[in-house]
């Protein structure tokens, strides 16, 4: 019989871990709301307190929800949302306003175009006679 002088035993011949018991994986039982609670994107909005104030993460922008700042942070975002409708409405009116110059050339030059051809119609008529 040969002599184990190794304390810690045969490292190459580690003992077997005992088999686990195995829980079911499969979604395939859930309903479609659990499934949808369980797997589902939805996690709701990222909250984070920071000193005493609270900031949210909406639309890819920290937004915060309490203390001194959240007021002005409000009021900053109607402001801006304003600011971007007077910006569109100002473009408008813009490219209304040279869309009637445009109307406005054309039927100059029209008008041009009619009374030169009226005074060389009178013209011709005048050497007629």
């Amino acid at each position: 019989m040969p002599l184990n002088l190794n304390p810690f035993g045969n490292k190459f011949s580690p003992k077997k871990t005992p088999p686990r018991r195995a829980q079911s994986l499969s979604n395939l039982q859930l309903d479609a709301t659990q499934s949808k609670e369980e797997f589902g994107p939805d996690v709701g909005p990222i909250k984070v307190r920071l000193s005493g104030q609270e900031v949210t993460f909406e639309n890819g922008m920290w937004v915060p929800e309490t203390g001194t700042s959240a007021a002005s942070h409000k009021e900053v975002m109607k402001l801006r949302k304003a600011n971007q409708q007077l910006q569109e409405e100002n473009n408008l009116l813009k490219l209304k306003t040279d869309i009637l110059l445009d109307m406005l050339a054309e039927a100059s030059a029209v008008s041009h175009y009619h009374e030169n051809e009226l005074k060389q119609l009178k013209a011709q008529a005048g050497r007629r006679k």
